[in-house]
């Protein structure tokens, strides 16, 4: 397949490209950047000039492809509802690309919270909620299913870990070593989920491979891990104790910490036979993954 790809150079993207390549496959990816550019290169990928607000190379290219992998987000959270409409657009742009081809669109979201039991690939975010704007670019996403497109949504949980990450987790990490103090909300009770990069980019391969028009999918593989046990965990790595912490001590990060939200992937697994097997996040953790 020719497949377009955007955030290929990114932090799941510079792990899924040589899959993609691995596995056949021509991958195109949008660069922002020169050195961007020459990160696609290096993995394999061809680049193409552009980013999020280039909608008419973003079009051409989706047009032009078997399959697209849309993995590219604005993460700002100072104005997180202007990011959601950029992806809104950019969603769009890709769905009147496809529309009435047959072909493959696999775009990201996030596992809801559903607390006190494991979210599934048939829950919604609640309504209000940070996350509730991209559960609508979702649902925007997935309305192309009725105009031909083979839409899939790959929902990603609170960690995607690994060597090198620079997410939730390795923020954490340096809050930590900056507070003396690695820090849980409440009794730390408040469940994560978890997926290793490498079994997120291999979920996304099958997606664009085999999901059905429609299907909402979970890369999911540590479904539950307490909160105070990635504290802990990252308190013993760097060297500091663990404790109780007001939330606001953790920036906007002390909102997440403070809901219970596991997630499952059993009807993902069912669908399309994917069975994570790389390293959880508290092995990563205690690896050495995550010194600040």
């Amino acid at each position: 397949m020719k497949v377009f790809v955007t955030g290929g150079s990114g932090w799941v993207g510079k792990t899924l490209v040589p899959e993609l390549v691995a596995a056949g496959h021509q991958v195109t990816g949008l660069a922002r950047s020169e050195a961007s550019a020459e990160a696609l290169e290096a993995l394999g990928a061809a680049a193409v000039a552009g980013d999020l607000e280039s909608r008419d190379v973003i079009a051409e290219q989706a047009a032009q492809a078997d399959g697209v992998v849309h993995l590219a987000f604005r993460h700002d959270f100072a104005n997180f509802a202007s990011a959601v409409e950029l992806d809104a657009q950019v969603v769009r742009t890709l769905g009147e690309a496809l529309a009435g081809s047959g072909r493959a669109l696999v775009i990201t979201s996030g596992t809801p919270a559903t607390p006190g039991r494991l979210s599934t690939e048939q829950d919604k975010a609640a309504a209000g909620t940070p996350a509730t704007g991209r559960e609508q670019v979702s649902d925007l996403a997935l309305s192309y299913a009725d105009r031909d497109v083979r839409v899939s949504v790959v929902r990603l949980p609170r960690s995607v870990h690994g060597t090198g990450d620079h997410g939730f987790v390795s923020q954490l990490a340096r809050l930590a070593v900056e507070a003396g103090m690695s820090g849980y909300v409440g009794d730390g009770e408040q469940r994560w989920p978890a997926v290793h990069v490498a079994d997120a980019a291999h979920l996304y391969r099958l997606a664009l491979e085999n999901a059905p028009a429609g299907s909402v999918l979970h890369a999911v593989g540590d479904e539950a891990i307490a909160f105070r046990e990635i504290a802990e965990a990252l308190g013993r790595s760097n060297g500091v104790p663990a404790g109780v912490v007001d939330p606001e001590t953790l920036g906007f990060l002390g909102m997440l910490a403070s809901v219970d939200q596991p997630a499952g992937a059993a009807l993902t697994r069912d669908l399309l036979g994917w069975s994570p097997g790389q390293p959880g996040l508290l092995a990563d953790i205690d690896a050495g993954n995550y010194r600040a």
